[in-house]
């Protein structure tokens, strides 16, 4: 069994969903399962709705005729029979959506967030699925919140690998080709949840340990994993073989390509993870494996935007020991914030967090009670592995340096 993944660029709409058959024409589907994300920029949209019934009401259904507009859209390019049962399927996940928030009474964000999100997912693989039967390749629609099986931390659930095992061995048939979601699971209630935004690739890999599959490929608009990302960094350069080792690192950092979470289980079982392009979908991609390091061995720089410097110190001058930080990370935890880096001194305690859950105002809130607080919002995180002399001043050109940290095989600044 091989599981192939593809992103929400490689679904956008229907040239590309034309060319994710021909890839797998030119790359084969027997014994396959195809995880495929949300069109385009479907999570945004979808986003956008939750974002609308929490804040301003009158703009649900204007929000939600956007989603609508723009799948269908999509199925008038791929489908020229407007009878096709496909618009049907499509109607009835846009009417649950509907009812769903007609219907709610949780007042908490993440749980409806997850429960509206899901159907970008939803609704890209119905489309892909009804087309693939249209043009004679048979496939068989599985909803993956039956296959991965969660706890109900809403938009970051954890899995649970036991039942999740049993439910895929159970209801995968792995003699066909299969298509599911990625991002999604469900919890025992049988709640939607969700694996963190980008998620996909976690799904995937969920799926290929629950399976014992033979490979991961990952599909991207790019050809295959970058020393850096080119929106970001010119003259990136291809990856040949990455270990698994340097690609965990690599993620944990925050590289683009391979979700943090995605690599553990492929490792535990030794699966190959492949990323490679759906423009060239022959070419060779990047293989992360067994082995040591990079392939060539070139700096690889990461940059997390939109992040947060706090730099904590004593009110009275006395310094920050262990029992400050446990109750300093205690707080991190309990309002979600996501820890990137930390730097202290015997009477300062600096650290770079993510604050996509927006907990940052009542942490500030109860940090200034015991605490000097500086709060620099909106600062940018560089990591450089294997860095060298120039790589760092590469960086260090025009900025103005809050932080820096080096350790033997990183380096890293934080920079406004």
């Amino acid at each position: 069994m091989r599981v192939f993944k593809f992103g929400g660029a490689s679904v956008k709409d229907a040239d590309a969903v034309k060319n994710v058959v021909n890839v797998l024409q030119e790359v084969g589907y027997n014994d396959t399962l195809v995880v495929i994300s949300a069109m385009g920029k479907t999570t945004n949209a979808m986003e956008k709705v939750v974002e609308s019934y929490f804040n301003d009401k009158d703009e649900v259904n204007a929000s939600i005729q956007e989603v609508i507009d723009y799948h269908n859209g999509i199925l008038s390019d791929l489908f020229q029979n407007p009878g096709h049962p496909v618009y049907a399927k499509v109607k009835v996940l846009f009417e649950e959506v509907k009812g769903f928030l007609a219907w709610n009474k949780s007042p908490k964000y993440a749980f409806v967030y997850d429960q509206v999100v899901c159907y970008g997912e939803l609704l890209s693989t119905t489309i892909v699925s009804d087309y693939l039967n249209e043009i004679g390749i048979a496939n068989e629609w599985l909803d993956v919140r039956t296959l991965i099986k969660t706890d109900n931390s809403n938009r970051d659930a954890q899995v649970n690998w036991e039942r999740t095992q049993q439910e895929v061995v159970a209801k995968v048939d792995v003699s066909k080709l299969n298509i599911t979601q990625g991002f999604l699971g469900s919890d025992d209630n049988n709640f939607t949840t969700t694996l963190g935004r980008e998620g996909s690739d976690y799904s995937a890999a969920i799926l290929a340990y629950c399976l014992n599959a033979e490979s991961v490929t990952i599909w991207k608009d790019v050809p295959g994993v970058l020393n850096a990302d080119p929106r970001n960094f010119e003259n990136a350069r291809l990856l040949d073989k990455i270990s698994y080792r340097e690609a965990i690192e690599l993620a944990f950092y925050g590289a683009s390509v391979i979700h943090p979470k995605t690599l553990q289980p492929l490792q535990r079982k030794e699966i190959p993870l492949k990323v490679k392009s759906f423009v060239n979908p022959k070419d060779k991609g990047t293989t992360v494996g067994k082995g040591n390091g990079i392939e060539p061995k070139v700096p690889c720089f990461i940059v997390k935007k939109n992040q947060v410097l706090l730099k904590l110190s004593s009110l009275d001058f006395s310094f920050i020991v262990e029992d400050n930080i446990s109750e300093i990370f205690k707080l991190f935890h309990d309002h979600r914030l996501k820890v990137d880096l930390i730097q202290n001194s015997a009477i300062s305690f600096s650290v770079c967090l993510d604050n996509k859950f927006r907990g940052l105002p009542p942490l500030l809130d109860e940090l200034k009670r015991k605490f000097k607080v500086v709060c620099h919002e909106d600062v940018s995180l560089y990591t450089i592995r294997h860095f060298n002399d120039d790589s760092v001043k590469s960086l260090q050109n025009g900025k103005s340096v809050l932080v820096e940290q080096r350790g033997k095989e990183t380096v890293q600044l934080v920079v406004k």
